[in-house]
């Protein structure tokens, strides 16, 4: 009956009629600030000036939507989706590029935690955001490995008022889901302070209940965040963060009639320090240093046999001291430059050590204005790595601005992704199955560890073939594009294209004697992902605006188009029960890449009330999760498939007495379900109460 009282108080609350007038607020000076971005460039620019793709998400966005985690704001957004992968955790996919190849930065400096390849973007409350921004295509002219497909970087607010000032929150929701925060800020003199916290728990759900154990399990999380800016003087200014999160999930699962039960842990910390200096009106320096430690554990076992199912541990740090400048040449250009250390490590299960990689890197960046309409950024960064070839990572970018309404756009760029610790040095053997997983730097001993204890059929691969190292992922990125805003018109159209080399992925090595495979990494795969995007919206009044976005994405394998070109593929023809090959226009691409995504929001202002309402409506065309007819691609035959869907978002908040924000929402509102889908449960309604001081 939730969902019914949801829709109804949605219904009466919209059009509630308050007892005072809401205060008229000039929020200019708001949205221009709003429209400042810092991840493209490292330097302050206005949004509607930059050459590069970027989607900024406001604080304001972000409280009207009702999301309170980083997953669910991104989720609305044209060209980016959320995919889970066989970890659980859900991760982005930008332009068709999946999670492994985007760039997680908190503050401008990156988060860890990635035990399959997916950052769990459900790690992060948005409960202390002042915007998101998301940097589309190659990004590692500025920040190096897992930027090879775009940054995310959330900015944190900073505190301005000498008032104590903040907020407490209270949400309740659909399977008992709870969200409390508490966000205090306040300036003195000299020093800003603020404190964050933030506790999420959930009693999860169950889309199978068939089947034992529930799709998302019970968990409970803690988020504690403090920044301190202190300033030396004008032109010296010290920022320091620390920051904590720590979730405990009860785990299950059925192995062979037994009940296997315990729990997963999380943990992550790390802190930030930066100091600012200003040497003069063209020349500042920034001196930053950077720690952060994630750690996980599960622990499964027979509550009554005592058996242990599964005991794992990952153990990851980075460490990072950074040294960036930034000067005025002229009146019309800036230079950007800076030099850093890393130091990256990991102690997990399935690893014979601790394992280190150490890296330098040092980048430069030329923003220039060639007239008045004339933009340009050329920028290059150079990586030096323990363990691949260094790296060489330049980027150009031009804006064009025809007249004041009407910019034309474009950039290349490269990107790189360095192997990972799982691709160099897992070594794991499923005692169920029998098969073997070896990453590749670890791959020849133990092959022969394996060989001397009689447990490798042959060896399928030259030994000699695991002797080069094993190569970065690669990509050149693409974009252009063209803006228009005139009036109560909006508009941005951008056309992209990714093309990635020396892929990383698995292949058969060896035959073990139980009949199964023994598996390592190789670099073998090509792919390109291309499309458009676009962006649009119109402000019919002051108080009511309606955007919409769309992506076309196209992306495939090469090899496997090619082999589809040369006739080498085949299906098995149900009537003739003959092989016949299948057509280009039936190779549908790669998996979980929709070839249509879609949405339309509704925002509306009634200020006579102290009311907002929005509806947001999202569309994702059909997707398949792996292939099923055993011919090695995705192609239109292939029973995997998940037709596509459209969920809707709404909420309606109103304020009472000045300080007090009640909002009523529902998030899938249609009530969408798919098993195949763990993130759909369906629909989620929730009630929140904020007060606002």
């Amino acid at each position: 009956m939730f969902k019914y009282h949801v829709f109804i108080c949605l219904c009466l609350f919209a059009f509630a009629k308050a007892e005072s007038q809401q205060k008229v607020v000039d929020t200019t000076k708001t949205e221009q600030l709003e429209e400042i971005v810092l991840t493209a460039t490292r330097t302050e620019r206005q949004l509607s000036s930059l050459p590069l793709p970027v989607t900024l998400i406001s604080k304001k966005t972000i409280e009207k939507s009702g999301a309170i985690r980083l997953n669910e704001i991104l989720n609305e957004q044209t060209g980016i989706i959320t995919v889970a992968d066989e970890s659980g955790f859900e991760g982005v996919q930008i332009q068709g590029i999946s999670s492994d190849y985007i760039l997680i930065l908190i503050d401008g400096v990156p988060l860890v935690g990635r035990s399959a390849g997916n950052f769990d973007l459900s790690r992060l409350t948005v409960g202390n955001i002042k915007q998101i921004e998301v940097v589309k295509g190659p990004s590692s002219s500025l920040y190096g490995s897992e930027a090879l497909g775009g940054v995310i970087n959330i900015i944190t607010e900073k505190p301005a008022s000498p008032a104590l000032k903040g907020n407490a929150s209270y949400r309740i929701g659909s399977f008992e889901q709870q969200d409390i925060n508490l966000n205090l800020k306040k300036r003195f003199e000299k020093l800003r302070l603020s404190l964050f916290a933030n506790r999420f728990s959930s009693d999860g759900y169950d889309l199978t209940p068939e089947t034992s154990g529930q799709t998302v399990n019970p968990f409970e999380n803690y988020t504690f965040n403090t920044r301190v800016f202190y300033d030396f003087k004008e032109n010296l200014t010290l920022f320091t963060s620390a920051r904590y999160y720590n979730q405990v999930q009860e785990a299950g699962f059925t192995f062979e009639d037994v009940d296997f039960e315990g729990d997963s842990q999380e943990q992550e910390w790390n802190t930030h320090a930066r100091l600012d200096h200003k040497w003069n009106d063209d020349f500042n320096i920034s001196y930053e240093f950077y720690y952060t430690n994630y750690q996980a554990a599960e622990l499964l076992a027979d509550p009554i046999g005592g058996e242990v199912l599964s005991d794992s541990d990952f153990n990851q740090t980075l460490l990072r001291p950074e040294i960036r400048a930034n000067y005025k040449i002229t009146e019309y250009g800036t230079l950007t430059a800076g030099v850093g250390y890393q130091v990256e490590a990991l102690d997990r299960t399935f690893f014979d050590e601790r394992v280190q990689f150490d890296s330098q890197y040092l980048y430069a960046q030329y923003d220039v204005n060639l007239s008045e309409k004339w933009n340009v950024i050329a920028g290059a960064r150079f990586d030096n790595h323990s363990e691949y070839s260094n790296q060489f990572s330049p980027k150009l970018a031009a804006i064009y601005n025809i007249n004041e309404s009407i910019a034309v756009k474009g950039s290349v760029g490269y990107g790189f992704k360095a192997p990972d610790f799982r691709q160099l040095y897992f070594d794991f053997t499923n005692s169920a199955v029998g098969y073997t997983v070896l990453g590749y730097n670890v791959a020849p001993a133990k092959l022969n560890e394996l060989q001397a204890q009689g447990q490798i059929l042959d060896v399928v691969v030259p030994l000699n073939d695991l002797n080069d190292p094993l190569e970065a992922e690669s990509s050149i990125g693409y974009n252009l594009g063209m803006t228009y805003k005139k009036g109560k018109w909006n508009a941005e159209l951008n056309l992209f294209r990714n093309d990635f080399t020396n892929l990383i992925d698995t292949r058969i090595i060896a035959r073990r004697t139980n009949g199964q495979n023994v598996f390592s990494y190789v670099n073998f795969d090509e792919i390109y992902t291309t499309g458009f995007e676009l962006n649009t919206g119109y402000k019919v009044t002051n108080d009511l605006n309606i955007s919409a976005g769309y992506q076309l994405l196209y992306a495939f394998d090469k090899a496997q188009e090619q082999a589809v070109e040369d006739g080498s593929v085949f299906i098995r023809d149900a009537q003739t029960n003959q092989s016949v090959a299948i057509d280009r226009s039936e190779y549908f691409g790669l998996v979980n890449r929709s070839r249509h995504n879609a949405n339309i929001k509704i925002f509306y202002d009634i200020k006579k009330y102290k009311a907002n309402v929005n509806l947001r409506l999202l569309y994702r065309s059909k997707y398949a999760q792996f292939d099923t007819n055993g011919n090695g691609l995705i192609d239109i035959y292939d029973s995997s498939f998940i037709n596509g869907f459209v969920t809707t978002n709404v909420a309606a908040t109103k304020t009472f007495y000045k300080d007090f924000d009640l909002q009523i929402g529902a998030n899938n509102l249609l009530n969408y379900r798919d098993n195949n889908i763990p993130t759909l449960p369906g629909i989620q309604g929730y009630i929140r109460l904020n007060y606002q001081f």
